[in-house]
């Protein structure tokens, strides 16, 4: 693959009893070159088909490859009690030999928020709370730690991560809050739909909230949509699709090209295609547009 890293989101519309379909798409891409894999946060049903605990599910994955990463895409961190968070994320971490990415998030579904008991207006000063105190359990044994949800004396978390400091954080949204919880925070931006203005106005925006030495150490990550040439649609795209409305391989790999120039590193394609064309979405993007990203 291309120095412009390529991953694919596992949240087509799979049918609910075939999980394991979702274990032989992780195994193709890894297969194809893909860089990583990634799965989204959900807790009631979206109508997008399996509904999954992003850990639970990468869990599976990382027992069935070798070399993808693992992202979430993203997990609610208000969702999880931050010890929990910790620990969990560790423990993948721990089982993939390191191939964890913990995108995270801070939601917006107020049907979960009021199921899980967490007041959405709390969900920000959550995020950053339970992430505080993860990098503290990640870095430190015992830690200590007195925040606003969390407190921690002398502890010790059940399993200490492989990867120094805890697995790789790359903070999601768009908003000024968000940029400054991932200057904070994380060692990475992530986008959804960006395009090559918007990278740009972000990495801006990172340099005016902290400076050029601080904002660049961050990777700039998004996720884009995208339905390749022939294969049905099955929800429209949440926003403008790469290669835009009818794609070549051509018009998509100069939409990935712009948005390397502006910085991006990595770009999970989140395919809006029926489950069983999922496996040749991804040959096609391996065998047509990745080539010409080189």
């Amino acid at each position: 693959m291309p120095l412009l890293r390529l991953g694919v989101s596992l949240q087509p519309r799979w049918p609910l009893d075939d999980g394991v379909g979702v274990l032989r798409a992780a195994r193709r891409a890894e297969d194809l070159g893909f860089d990583h894999v990634a799965v989204g946060n959900r807790l009631l049903e979206s109508g997008f088909g399996l509904d999954t605990d992003p850990l639970v599910l990468l869990s599976a994955v990382a027992g069935a490859t070798t070399r993808l990463r693992l992202l979430t895409s993203v997990l609610v961190a208000p969702y999880y009690p931050a010890l929990v968070l910790a620990n969990q994320a560790a423990t993948l971490d721990v089982v993939s030999g390191g191939r964890l990415i913990l995108g995270v998030g801070t939601g917006w579904n107020p049907d979960e928020f009021a199921a899980v008991g967490v007041p959405a207006r709390e969900r920000g000063a959550r995020t950053d709370d339970h992430l505080a105190a993860a990098k503290a359990l990640w870095t430190r044994r015992p830690a200590d730690f007195d925040g606003p949800f969390t407190t921690l004396h002398s502890a010790h978390l059940g399993v200490p991560p492989v990867t120094a400091g805890g697995p790789p954080v790359w903070v999601g949204g768009h908003s000024d809050a968000a940029l400054r919880r991932a200057l904070r925070f994380g060692d990475g931006w992530y986008g959804t739909g960006a395009d090559a203005v918007e990278v740009a106005d972000v990495r801006r925006r990172l340099r005016d909230l902290a400076g050029p030495e601080d904002a660049d150490r961050l990777t700039l990550a998004s996720a884009a949509f995208l339905t390749p040439p022939g294969l049905p649609a099955a929800v429209p795209p949440p926003g403008r699709p790469l290669g835009g409305t009818a794609p070549t391989a051509a018009s998509v790999a100069d939409d990935l090209g712009r948005l390397a120039e502006t910085g991006l590193t990595a770009c999970t394609l989140w395919l809006p295609v029926a489950a069983e064309h999922v496996e040749r979405a991804m040959e096609w993007i391996a065998a047509e547009v990745a080539p010409r990203l080189t």
